[in-house]
């Protein structure tokens, strides 16, 4: 089973070699087949020069994008999730924050289960976080508990962008609204809502060294809300028109 990585980036010319390289040795090192998209969200510093010069001189399995406008998290990912060749697809962050051994358990725990996704959690047993601000960590679990509250749901990590899909998993929750960082809430939210299985396993987070976060949390609560609100609606409301159907019976079951 093929492996894509989309990663968005946007003035990450410090953070993405070392990023693409540890990703691409260690994927390598397990044997696993791969591509690794990057999309260049039309950074204003050497990000795309960066990324031009790994493809041709160290990396044969990356791909980069330039995603020309309109831009913002959201696009970029979008941008990758709609060119990947893979038969399942992560996001994965450009600044280090994640880890590829952790993407590795991602994919071995899919071709264990066969689940339609699998999440990662920095908040169960077995996960971690280096450097965590601490506002940042108090918002990150207040938001996650009205999550869980509001959709009724065990899993306690939805806004961890850090993901891997079946391709058939990501055609099954379009079309995407979210042009922001609350595409890391519609993704995983709307696969739930709509019946698609997944596992969850442990995973560590640690804070990036270069450059600075482009998540600013003042301007992304309306957004959230409205995804949270969407996919409250599709829940309760669109009378299973988009769950994902089987030969067996009309919807699959969560996986936990």
């Amino acid at each position: 089973m093929k492996l894509s990585v989309v990663i968005p980036a946007y003035n990450e010319e410090e953070s993405i070699t070392p990023t693409l390289r540890s990703l691409y040795q260690t994927l390598s090192k397990y044997g696993i087949p791969h591509e690794i998209c990057v999309t260049n969200d039309n950074s204003k510093d050497g990000t795309l020069r960066v990324l031009t010069e790994l493809a041709a001189t160290e990396i044969p399995t990356l791909v980069p994008f330039t995603n020309p406008g309109p831009n913002g998290f959201g696009y970029a990912v979008r941008y990758g999730l709609e060119r990947f060749t893979g038969d399942c697809v992560a996001v994965f962050m450009a600044d280090m924050s994640d880890d590829p051994e952790d993407l590795v358990r991602y994919y071995e725990k899919m071709m264990e289960t066969g689940s339609d996704a699998v999440f990662g959690s920095r908040w169960e047993k077995g996960g971690k976080v280096v450097d965590y601000p601490p506002l940042k960590k108090f918002i990150n679990r207040v938001a996650n508990f009205i999550v869980r509250m509001v959709m009724g749901i065990r899993y306690n990590d939805t806004t961890n962008a850090f993901k891997l899909y079946k391709r058939e998993t990501i055609e099954g929750i379009k079309p995407f609204l979210s042009p922001h960082f609350n595409l890391t809430v519609e993704l995983p939210l709307k696969a739930i809502v709509r019946g698609y299985t997944y596992e969850v396993v442990p995973n560590s987070w640690t804070n990036r060294k270069y450059g600075e976060s482009k998540l600013k949390i003042k301007e992304m609560g309306s957004r959230y809300f409205f995804i949270l609100m969407y996919c409250l609606i599709e829940k309760y409301f669109s009378q299973g028109d988009f769950r994902k159907k089987t030969a067996s019976t009309p919807t699959s079951t969560v996986s936990r």
